[in-house]
């Protein structure tokens, strides 16, 4: 492992996408949401998908100038389509136009179809809590996770991302369908670590918490097992209603890696009109004030919630830990060196 700053390694990772071909506005923007990925410490989604991003645009899987094109308007509801173009500029853009929606009927919802990977989901949470509203954000993606029960691969990961704003701090959750991502698996596998529970299957059809043995046999374990694997299906189902888009089994026919064809819902909801804004982040105060309380159990780990630990982290400025390797790899990149 290494460390870097965070406006270092904002430059070498918008050096390394201007390279790949990506204007200078979509390249900062798409920079800083790395950045603040990895600081906020979901690397898997921040700095390590560069290479990864990179080569997705040399193949032509993800085309810089797909466009976001409205479809359709019903009052609060538009559909876009988004030409599988860049997920993360589709995404903030899908943040802002519900926002405006919100501002102007209560709640807005914008669902898009034919996009790319958003990468870390929460990034659009934040964005709304920040501006006074709450969200609740999806995706759907690519046959990733068997369905309960079975040991193929048939279902998505399917993202969720929900956040309400507070007065001292927001609540904010972004989780995947599984109980651990492939990033994070890649993570700790790099790192050597074990799952702290059983995050799948490996080869002999036993649950493990070992990671490495987990990415062999691509049997990830739904979050809440049959529960999991239940809202999955919704979630899918639901992004394709509302987006009129490809659900995750015709996702894998695309075959352009992760994300490429997706469909993915951004709703959001303004508290200004839901009782006022004081009133919700009081809410959320006492939310906050109320879990800050709760006794640990009896292996004495702490009590892990979203709020105020989350917000802190966002805005630390300390050097940020990065995958060594991973790091020269996208210094090589923004040199103009061709991918590994």
């Amino acid at each position: 492992m290494t460390r870097v700053t965070i406006d270092h390694l904002q430059e070498v990772i918008e050096q390394a996408l201007l390279r790949a071909g990506l204007a200078s506005e979509d390249a900062t923007a798409c920079a800083r949401i790395h950045a603040e990925s990895t600081r906020d410490g979901v690397n898997s989604h921040g700095i390590d998908r560069i290479p990864r991003f990179v080569d997705y645009l040399a193949r032509g899987w993800v085309d810089p100038q797909g466009a976001f094109e409205q479809v359709q308007r019903l009052g609060a509801l538009e559909v876009y389509d988004g030409h599988f173009g860049l997920g993360v500029r589709h995404a903030m853009r899908a943040t802002e136009r519900a926002i405006a929606l919100a501002r102007e009927h209560g709640m807005g919802l914008v669902a898009v179809r034919n996009t790319t990977h958003w990468m870390r989901g929460g990034t659009y949470g934040w964005h709304a809590v920040e501006q006074g509203m709450a969200a609740i954000m999806w995706t759907n993606t690519e046959s990733c996770m068997p369905a309960w029960g079975a040991s193929s691969q048939s279902i998505g990961n399917n993202p969720l991302a929900m956040a309400v704003p507070g007065g001292r701090a927001p609540l904010v959750l972004d989780m995947a369908m599984s109980q651990f991502s492939y990033g994070r698996l890649g993570v700790l596998q790099a790192q050597g670590a074990s799952l702290p529970v059983a995050g799948g299957f490996d080869e002999h059809g036993q649950l493990t918490c070992d990671p490495g043995a987990i990415q062999a046999t691509r049997r990830i374990l739904p979050a809440g097992y049959w529960k999991g694997s239940g809202l999955s299906i919704l979630l899918d189902a639901m992004a394709v209603l509302l987006s009129q888009g490809r659900p995750t089994h015709e996702i894998d026919a695309v075959e352009r890696g992760s994300g490429t064809g997706s469909s993915q819902v951004f709703m959001v909801f303004d508290p200004e009109q839901l009782g006022g804004i004081d009133a919700c982040r009081a809410m959320v105060d006492d939310m906050t004030a109320h879990l800050s309380q709760a006794m640990p159990d009896e292996s004495g780990r702490a009590v892990r919630w979203p709020g105020a630990a989350t917000f802190h982290r966002r805005h630390d400025n300390a050097d940020i830990e990065v995958n060594a390797e991973i790091w020269q790899e996208v210094q090589r990149l923004a040199h103009g060196e061709p991918p590994r």
